[in-house]
């Protein structure tokens, strides 16, 4: 059987040491590089980094004049899966730019709303198997829309209310096909075990 005698304990046997680093790439979303590691145990290879900013996820959510729990949404055209996906607005850390800062700026640029509270659910490590940056996750409420769209250039977006149950209903399916918004649902349904009004009908 596995042994479970040192869960959660001392890691240190698991660390490699970093090496020489090199950029072998300079593009406009992100930056490779090589890294060479060693083993506690000896062995040296080299491996791949993937250099991208930090990205931001905003989750607004409100409640209908009937009571129901809902979601801002935006629909859009993917490069990477060639398809349109919906998601929680979101985007990328501009060079020192706060992160908090991020998150409303991509909100209103595109939603055009504002909100009134705001929390950080969760800051994580997107795929630590080969990318060095941070995702961060917000929920937002108090939502109301104060402007228009400011999309950058190539974005284009449909901006939908959704209800919370039907997000939670087919998130990682169809439409909703995105990994990066499965990941700011769990943060959302972590902090609605510690608020059941975030799910309940009124």
């Amino acid at each position: 059987m596995f042994d479970s005698s040192n869960a959660g304990g001392d890691a240190s046997h698991l660390m490699w040491q970093s090496g020489r680093r090199e950029r072998v790439f300079k593009g406009p979303i992100f930056d490779v590089c090589t890294v060479v590691r060693t083993s506690t145990d000896g062995r040296c290879s080299t491996f791949i980094e993937v250099e991208s900013p930090n990205w931001v996820t905003v989750l607004p959510w409100y409640r209908r004049e009937d009571g129901k729990p809902m979601f801002v949404m935006v629909d859009q055209f993917r490069h990477g899966s060639s398809t349109v996906t919906r998601e929680f607005p979101a985007g990328v850390v501009e060079k020192g730019e706060d992160p908090l800062v991020a998150a409303l700026r991509e909100l209103l640029e595109e939603t055009g709303l504002e909100a009134k509270s705001v929390k950080l659910l969760g800051n994580v490590s997107p795929n630590s198997a080969f990318m060095t940056n941070r995702s961060n996750f917000y929920l937002v409420e108090g939502v109301r829309l104060v402007s228009s769209q400011n999309l950058d250039a190539n974005e284009q977006l449909d901006v939908f209310s959704v209800p919370v149950q039907e997000v939670i209903e087919n998130m990682g399916s169809g439409i909703y096909d995105n990994g990066i918004m499965m990941i700011a649902l769990g943060f959302f349904l972590r902090e609605a075990h510690k608020r059941p009004e975030l799910l309940a009908n009124e």
